[in-house]
């Protein structure tokens, strides 16, 4: 499936941060955490399943469901690592917007720009689940 190991780490890296997310976080992180699992295997399942001509706006669906869902939560939590995943989440799906309006072929910047944005809004989730971890460290002293 994978040509390189780029995606398979990537995948290692996703499954890491999630995990200690749903093990470490608290309850932001934990549904962050869960909005970015339910997302990526929906899009493993668009590109596996759904025909080439329909992948585009179903991805971009799959975006505007963790754009929302990540607005709820930062409306909910008032959290700044909130705060910036929603605004990357923003950037990734003007990205997806702008290719597919302008049925543009997602080349090599597509895929950096997508792939450095999703390891932003993964790396706001790590920060969030350590600043609660050690939250709820201190507190329990």
């Amino acid at each position: 499936m994978y040509t390189s190991i780029a995606p398979i780490l990537g995948w290692i890296v996703l499954v890491a941060i999630l995990a200690l997310a749903w093990l470490r976080g608290g309850a932001a992180e934990r549904i962050g955490a869960l909005i970015v699992l339910v997302s990526a295997a929906c899009a493993v399942m668009i590109h596996l399943l759904a025909p080439k001509a329909v992948q585009a706006p179903l991805l971009l669906i799959d975006e505007v469901f963790v754009a929302v869902s990540f607005l709820a939560l930062a409306l909910r939590y008032m959290s700044v690592w909130l705060g910036a995943a929603m605004i990357l989440q923003a950037v990734q799906f003007s990205l997806h917007a702008y290719y597919l309006i302008g049925e543009l072929p997602r080349d090599h910047f597509y895929a950096v720009v997508n792939n450095l944005d999703s390891l932003g809004v993964l790396l706001c989730i790590l920060i969030g689940t350590l600043l609660a971890w050690r939250k709820r460290a201190q507190l329990a002293k």
